[in-house]
C-alpha cells in the first residue's frame, strides 16, 4: 500500500494518518524538528521516570560528565538550548547535589558546573540505558546507514551554524 492509498484509505497506521499532506510535511527542518522531538520525547520518559531528570536537566548532565567542568556560557553553546533553559537546569542539579560550581580561576567572574560525585555515579547509570534505547530506536538500520545518518546529521548542523556566521538581514525582505 502507498502512502497517497493510505491517505486516501484511512486503514493505515496511526503515525502515518497524523502526518500532515501539505508541503510542510515535505520541508527538512520540519521533519528534522519532529524526528528530534520523537527522540527526544521517548527518552525523556525514561530520564523522568527513573531518574526524576527533565530534557534540559539530561543534556547538561550528559555534557559534562563527556567533558567535565564548563561555564554555563560554555553550557549553552554545547547543548544549543537558551540559557535560561540551561540555568534551570544547572539550578535542578546542583539542588539535587548531582552538579556543584566552583569558581572559574580562569577569569575570575564566571563559575564552572562539574558534576559531584552522585552525578557521576547517576551519569554512570544512565549512559548504558541511555545507549540501549539508541540501540532499540534504531533497530533496522545497517551500521552504513546509522554511519550515513550520523555524518548526514553532522553537515546538516555545521551548516546550519555557518549560516549563523552569514549577515542574512534583509535577505527575507525584511529590513
Amino acid at each position: 500500500m502507498t502512502l497517497e492509498t493510505c491517505k486516501l484509505e484511512q486503514s493505515c497506521a496511526g503515525s502515518l494518518l497524523m502526518q500532515p499532506t501539505t508541503s510542510l510535511s515535505q520541508f527538512l527542518p520540519y521533519q528534522l524538528s519532529l524526528a528530534s522531538n520523537a527522540v527526544s520525547g521517548r527518552i525523556a520518559v525514561e530520564y523522568r521516570q527513573r531518574w526524576g531528570l527533565s530534557i534540559p536537566e539530561w543534556r547538561v548532565m550528559a555534557v559534562l560528565g563527556d567533558v567535565g567542568a564548563l561555564t554555563q556560557r560554555d553550557l549553552t553553546k554545547r547543548t544549543l538550548m537558551d540559557k535560561v533553559a540551561v540555568n534551570r537546569a544547572c539550578k535542578g542539579l546542583e539542588e539535587r547535589n548531582l552538579a556543584a560550581r566552583t569558581p572559574n580561576e580562569a577569569d575570575g567572574r564566571s563559575h564552572l558546573l562539574d558534576l559531584t560525585d552522585d552525578g557521576r555515579v547517576m551519569h554512570s547509570e544512565i549512559m548504558p540505558r541511555a545507549r540501549e534505547i539508541e540501540r532499540m530506536m534504531f533497530t533496522g538500520f545497517s551500521e552504513e546507514e546509522l554511519e550515513l545518518f550520523r555524518t548526514l546529521l553532522s553537515r546538516a548542523r555545521k551548516q546550519a551554524e555557518d549560516l549563523d556566521a552569514v549577515d542574512l538581514e534583509g535577505s527575507f525582505g525584511i529590513s
